[in-house]
């Protein structure tokens, strides 16, 4: 038996199926064109389908959309403090791309309130006009396999990560420090989960 979208054959059954990707976010909102402007800003994103005042499907890749926003009659305020989805994060292909987000988003007045070296990922925090928090990073390892061998050797000492300086790494990149100096985590010494700021 074939799939009828592809015609390729139908995969054992006795396997879990796993997704391909992970698609989209879907953000409720009273705050409608606040939000849709900021995504569109920070991500650099475009309407692939938009509702004034409804419903925005926004993306910055092939896929048809990656954040969509809905504004819902009805909608409370959510307590701080309560369960439900930390954050969501975006992964940039080189740290230059991230400095320079950075750096444009600062002149647009749009700053992080978080900015950490976790070991496998060098990471941006910010907020948009909801509260959600949204990670901008960039991969510190150039294959998976060296990030999960940091994982199971350095990063159990450290699960949060150390504090760095924005600026300080902006200026450090555009000088020509070397990435692999920007990218490597500093030891601090064990550092346990109290330590981390309040998300």
């Amino acid at each position: 038996m074939t799939d009828q979208l592809t015609d390729q054959p139908r995969r054992p059954e006795e396997a879990p199926a796993r997704p391909a990707k992970l698609a989209h976010v879907v953000l409720r909102t009273k705050q409608f064109q606040p939000m849709v402007d900021w995504y569109k800003t920070v991500l650099g994103a475009h309407s692939s389908f938009d509702v004034p005042g409804v419903l925005a499907f926004l993306t910055y890749d092939d896929e048809h959309h990656r954040i969509a926003i809905a504004a819902l009659p009805g909608l409370g305020d959510r307590p701080a403090m309560v369960t439900g989805l930390e954050h969501i994060a975006f992964t940039y292909a080189e740290l230059g791309e991230l400095v320079h987000t950075y750096q444009r988003l600062k002149e647009l007045g749009i700053t992080p309130y978080w900015t950490i070296n976790h070991g496998p990922t060098l990471s941006f925090y910010y907020r948009d006009p909801d509260d959600n928090q949204v990670e901008l990073q960039v991969d510190n390892f150039a294959t998976t396999e060296e990030i999960n061998e940091f994982l199971r050797t350095e990063y159990p000492t450290n699960p949060i990560g150390v504090e760095f300086d924005p600026d300080q790494l902006a200026r450090d990149y555009h000088a020509g420090v070397p990435e692999s100096e920007l990218r490597k985590r500093p030891d601090i010494g064990p550092r346990g989960l109290d330590g981390a700021p309040s998300l």
